[in-house]
């Protein structure tokens, strides 16, 4: 079975980090996420990032490091989702799929309504949290 390839862009200051929630309507209607989306054919994870945050928000942004990776399941096909850091390059975000935006602990991102696939990062993302200073 062919697995799909996903990316997610984790912007982090200080133990905060960036969620935005979906415009209404779609799989992931009013759902809280840390943005990204598939890959497009011959599309590097690093490429990904930079198209879907500037699809997202007309934002400029670097792909920092590999963070860490989930499985999930979507419309009977399996998703690997891959966490990159994003550097914002500019913080002039334009709401273009979303309603809002959020700097958040991981512990409140935890008890809010977050996409499955994203949910799955968390346990990961706390560990690097905890290590990081």
């Amino acid at each position: 079975m062919t697995v799909n390839q996903s990316i997610a862009g984790i912007v982090r200051k200080d133990h905060l980090y960036l969620v935005a929630k979906r415009k209404p309507g779609g799989a992931l209607s009013l759902k809280w996420e840390f943005p990204g989306g598939k890959l497009e054919p011959g599309e590097s994870h690093r490429e990904a990032v930079v198209r879907e945050w500037d699809e997202e928000f007309q934002v400029e942004v670097t792909t920092g490091h590999f963070l860490c990776s989930g499985h999930f399941m979507h419309n009977h096909k399996e998703f690997e989702l891959s966490a990159y850091e994003v550097i914002l390059l500019s913080e002039d975000l334009k709401l273009l799929e979303h309603t809002e935006i959020r700097w958040e602990t991981l512990e409140t991102i935890s008890k809010m309504d977050l996409a499955d696939s994203d949910r799955g990062l968390l346990p990961q993302l706390i560990e690097i949290d905890k290590n990081s200073s």
